[in-house]
């Protein structure tokens, strides 16, 4: 039943769907079904009823925060491993935008992702700038649609190279196969991403990475598209990988220009501690 109502109804994920099932939110002809093994017949009658969804709304959470920069406009911030950016179906609370309205105000009439102009994903570190009012907001999605922002990462990946530098063009989407995977599709949406090979080693190398642009997922699902998927990556790479919590790709540089000042601002951060061990032991 859930695998079956998953490939027809795309908007709702399988979990939701067990907990209708567990609800008593899902018939089959007009009867609750009560297990999601339950085996759909052809002729069967069967009604979804999507309960509303309660709003979600980002509050302040004193939660501890690594601030790089900040001003009256703007703000960089070193996000951990394992912090989600905002307020989502599955993560309420306990997020990055959570922390920054304790630590201070942000003027966005966005109550879930207020100032939030770019994000990385759960399990990426590294560099995320947050817009303070309006002046700053416009300024920042601006420059990341005209690309005239740096974003620059480094990751661990599976495989070595002949090549000292790379780049990688092709369209993402979502894929067809797996919904909650993107993937490179023929009508998906431009993207490209640069690559340097740093170090290499036993079975992986250390790149660096520049996003020309800014697709979800995109330099894991275009390293797996190349055959070099990020080490640790729970989604995009192979089960038999380096141990950790996570991909192993961190947003080292940020750089973008000052909304107010139209100063250019360039910031750098070391990758977290296990990061640097792993890269530690592969070099041994």
């Amino acid at each position: 039943m859930d695998a079956f109502i998953s490939d027809q109804a795309e908007d709702l994920t399988r979990s939701q769907i067990q907990k209708f099932i567990k609800d008593g939110n899902i018939l089959v002809n007009d009867q609750a079904v009560s297990k999601a093994g339950f085996k759909v017949k052809t002729g069967d009658k069967i009604v979804v009823n999507v309960p509303e969804e309660e709003p979600i709304k980002a509050i302040p959470e004193n939660i501890p925060l690594d601030v790089v920069y900040e001003d009256q406009d703007v703000i960089v911030v070193n996000k951990p491993q394992g912090m989600v950016v905002h307020p989502a179906a599955g993560h309420p609370d306990k997020t990055l935008v959570n922390a920054i309205l304790y630590h201070c105000q942000i003027n966005d009439d966005d109550v879930i992702r207020p100032g939030i102009v770019h994000r990385i994903d759960k399990d990426t570190s590294g560099l995320l700038m947050i817009a303070k009012n309006n002046l700053a907001k416009q300024s920042l999605m601006k420059q990341l649609k005209d690309k005239s922002n740096l974003r620059e990462y480094l990751a661990i990946v599976h495989g070595n190279f002949e090549e000292k530098t790379g780049k990688i063009t092709a369209p993402l989407g979502r894929s067809k196969v797996d919904r909650k995977k993107q993937a490179v599709v023929e009508d998906g949406r431009h993207a490209v991403t640069h690559f340097t090979v740093l170090e290499q080693f036993d079975g992986y190398s250390l790149l660096k990475l520049k996003l020309e642009t800014g697709r979800t997922h995109q330099i894991r699902v275009h390293m797996q598209y190349i055959g070099h998927p990020v080490a640790g990556d729970p989604l995009y790479g192979p089960k038999h990988t380096l141990p950790g919590k996570g991909q192993f790709l961190h947003a080292e540089t940020l750089g973008f220009e000052h909304p107010r000042t139209h100063e250019w601002m360039e910031f750098s951060i070391e990758p977290p501690k296990i990061f640097q061990e792993t890269l530690a032991q592969l070099r041994h």
